[in-house]
């Protein structure tokens, strides 16, 4: 599956872009969903394992609550394309996505949490249970409620279940009061160096854009969306540092330490993308412009000039980086850069963006690809080998890659370059 070599010059006819968008569609269903499924499903205590070996072995039984959120919605979005499978196939997905988000509500919620001081800590997700669902793990944040969110709509927006409707609104709730309001989370550091993070505004935008696709609007929806990307233009996107920064202080301000410089700009690039989204779907250009100006910045902080693929992590005064794996190269950066890539080509039509997708595709498939057993792996080391075997963990699970797959394929099929309305 990874013989197919992209050349910016030969996608500029229609007939090539679908050609592409094609092939997008065969890695989907030909090279990676087959690795997950039917494998993954645990049909004796429900939900999905991940933990997987280059072939497909399990390495762990353990699950990850992310992963039973982000793979049920995964499944149950590709249910609704009627141009990817017959009826009979989709609705297989359906009943395979309707199966995390059923291990999630029977087994992943901790109970009612007490009153911290005058304040009321919502019901959280624990972040890992064991196979039967017994809680393992629970972290201070709450990106297990948002994967969760979007599972619970694309359930709805399937089903028309109005339990899933409610159960998607209240968990938005959640990830949005436990980090936005002061006194619920635990802090992340102490008082001496606050610090706030681009995260918890990348997930509140893209929830409330899943959120709003299966729900439609609301005035709530609409000013979390509207305040995610505000703050993200405000506080971390720096025209003066040429950069999107991953921490800042509460006002912005760059923190001249490890922590606060560090860049991640598979993540940065990610963000990028869900402004580039919000920017087509409401036909706004200045969004746009802050969506590629936040992947030039970050492409050109982050991509490896001698060895290609993009480093993990980048000092934003380019000085040595804490992190000791700061030069590997991991899956997921690389699946939101193909995204960001192409969606800034398409809306734009500046060529560098499609010859920084096509360069990114191949070296992609040359190095995370297995032709042998199918998917990606999840690791490699500066130079594009492979640092493991690992293709499902924790963190790797059915979401990163297929969406990239999935989200590549759309774009191709649906638009054309300098498309942005």
């Amino acid at each position: 599956m990874n013989e197919y070599i992209l050349r910016a010059d030969d996608l500029h006819s229609s007939a090539a872009r679908q050609s592409l968008a094609a092939h997008y569609q065969s890695l989907l269903l030909n090279d990676c969903l087959p690795f997950w499924f039917p494998r993954c499903l645990d049909r004796e205590f429900g939900g999905y394992l991940h933990c997987f070996d280059r072939d497909g072995s399990l390495v762990d039984t353990d699950k990850s609550v992310w992963a039973q959120g982000r793979m049920s919605w995964m499944l149950l979005t590709l249910s609704q394309e009627t141009a990817l499978a017959d009826a009979d196939t989709r609705m297989e997905w359906q009943h395979w996505g309707a199966a995390g988000l059923e291990f999630l509500q029977r087994h992943c919620f901790s109970d009612s949490a007490p009153a911290a001081g005058e304040v009321q800590i919502p019901r959280q997700l624990y972040f890992q249970v064991t196979q039967e669902g017994r809680p393992l793990r629970k972290r201070r944040y709450v990106y297990s409620e948002a994967f969760a969110a979007i599972a619970a709509a694309a359930h709805f927006g399937v089903t028309g279940n109005s339990s899933s409707a409610a159960l998607a609104e209240q968990l938005f709730e959640t990830f949005v009061n436990v980090n936005f309001t002061p006194g619920i989370a635990p802090a992340r550091g102490t008082s001496v160096r606050p610090l706030t993070g681009l995260a918890a505004r990348m997930i509140t935008l893209v929830t409330a854009q899943e959120l709003r696709r299966y729900l439609g609007d609301t005035a709530d929806r609409s000013r979390w969306l509207n305040r995610a990307i505000q703050e993200i233009q405000d506080l971390f996107i720096k025209p003066d540092l040429q950069c999107v920064m991953e921490v800042v202080g509460p006002g912005g301000e760059v923190i001249d330490h490890f922590d606060g410089r560090t860049l991640n700009p598979g993540h940065a690039i990610e963000g990028a993308w869900f402004l580039l989204e919000e920017g087509r779907l409401q036909g706004d250009e200045q969004l746009i412009r802050t969506g590629c100006q936040m992947l030039d910045w970050m492409w050109a902080r982050g991509w490896d000039r001698e060895y290609g693929g993009l480093y993990s992590f980048r000092d934003v005064h380019h000085k040595p980086v804490q992190e000791y794996w700061h030069e590997m190269k991991f899956w997921w950066p690389h699946d939101e850069a193909l995204i960001a890539t192409l969606m800034a080509w398409l809306q734009t039509s500046e060529p560098r963006y499609l010859e920084w997708h096509c360069e990114l595709f191949n070296w992609c498939f040359r190095h995370f690809s297995d032709p042998e057993y199918g998917e990606w792996y999840g690791y490699l080391h500066r130079d594009g080998s492979r640092s493991g075997t690992l293709k499902g963990n924790l963190w790797k699970s059915f979401f990163h890659h297929p969406r990239a797959l999935w989200k590549c394929w759309k774009l191709l099929s649906e638009e054309q370059p300098g498309q942005s309305g």
